[in-house]
């Protein structure tokens, strides 16, 4: 059994991912590597991890998220940090990672940090563009 639950949604084009639990060497540490992993998969390249619910990380769990960080950038996306405890702020700063990070205390803050394009408008069509779409429509 994993000592790990991740939970996703959407907002926007960004993919929040909930850690509750622990990342550790083993399963959990799997268990996130490939979730990112499908995740790219289906296109979702702009990722923030949120760990506010993450009780305990080892160096394994934080090889993974370098490794997670790594493979997004190289996928043209992102990953960013939301909610990171203060014993996981501490193992960072010792091991140097926390310059590595976008790190947010804000959720709203670090959706809005991703540089993804506005929601699509959909407007009726007007002129040359909707004679033209009409014409080749079996509606009149």
């Amino acid at each position: 059994m994993s000592n790990l639950t991740i939970q996703e949604r959407q907002f926007r084009a960004v993919t929040i991912v909930d850690l509750l639990g622990k990342v550790t060497i083993g399963g959990s540490n799997t268990q996130l590597h490939d979730t990112i992993k499908r995740l790219i998969h289906e296109g979702k390249t702009q990722i923030i991890l949120n760990l506010e619910k993450l009780t305990h990380i080892d160096s394994s769990g934080l090889g993974e998220l370098v490794a997670g960080f790594s493979t997004l950038k190289a996928n043209e996306g992102a990953l960013k940090l939301l909610k990171v405890p203060d014993r996981v702020v501490d193992l960072m700063t010792i091991t140097k990672l926390y310059t590595v990070f976008e790190i947010y205390g804000e959720e709203l803050d670090a959706v809005y940090s991703f540089d993804v394009p506005e929601e699509r408008v959909t407007r009726p069509m007007s002129g040359k563009l909707a004679a033209d779409a009409q014409a080749g429509s079996s509606i009149h």
